[in-house]
């Protein structure tokens, strides 16, 4: 009789530790909230730099950040789905930065990109991988790997602002978010996505 009681105990403690865990609030559902956040804030952020460019005469920045803008919207919306799957709602709370001179603004834009590259995404991967999140680790690789092209366009227009003056043409990728300045591929190395369903930003 004591063996049973024992058992049963063993069993429902068992049971209750497995209602715990499955109860128990998923890290990556705050990370994803965080970046359809930062997301939609880059996405509003950049349509805002792209007028100031223009009216600055830096045609080819003010395409980069309509470009950037486009894949930002993608990884939004990417975000959006999956937070939905997990059972939350995507709030995002925008507040648009001081919209300075177009170099200040490429230098906020290098900022921002590089802290999503270097740091939040990279985080935030490693915890989507630890709870097996599959959907959550696609989204966020997917966004960083966008974000690191994003850097180091913004980097070269930095460095030569006035070489950005021409006008430019940018092609996204509607699936990740990948940004290009030529089409010299037939699928997306990130996502494999067909070349010619590449959106083209001017």
């Amino acid at each position: 009789m004591r063996t049973l009681t024992i058992v049963i105990t063993a069993l429902v403690l068992a049971v209750f530790a497995s209602a715990a865990a499955v109860a128990a609030p998923a890290k990556t559902l705050d990370n994803l909230m965080a970046a359809y956040n930062g997301e939609s804030n880059a996405h509003a952020k950049y349509l805002e730099f792209a007028k100031k460019a223009d009216q600055e005469g830096y045609a080819g920045v003010a395409s980069l950040f309509r470009a950037a803008a486009s894949a930002e919207q993608v990884h939004l919306t990417r975000h959006a789905e999956v937070i939905k799957k997990m059972g939350g709602t995507p709030k995002a709370d925008i507040k648009l930065p001081e919209i300075k001179t177009t170099a200040d603004n490429l230098k906020v834009a290098i900022a921002g990109e590089t802290y999503e590259r270097d740091k939040m995404y990279p985080e935030f991967i490693a915890q989507a991988k630890a709870e097996g999140n599959r959907d959550a680790l696609r989204a966020f690789n997917f966004a960083v790997a966008a974000e690191a092209e994003h850097a180091k366009l913004y980097g070269e227009a930095a460095a030569n602002l006035q070489a950005w003056k021409q006008a430019r043409t940018f092609f996204v990728c509607p699936v990740c978010g990948n940004t290009v300045t030529a089409l010299t591929f037939e699928k997306c190395p990130v996502c494999f996505t067909p070349a010619n369903k590449f959106m083209k930003i001017a």
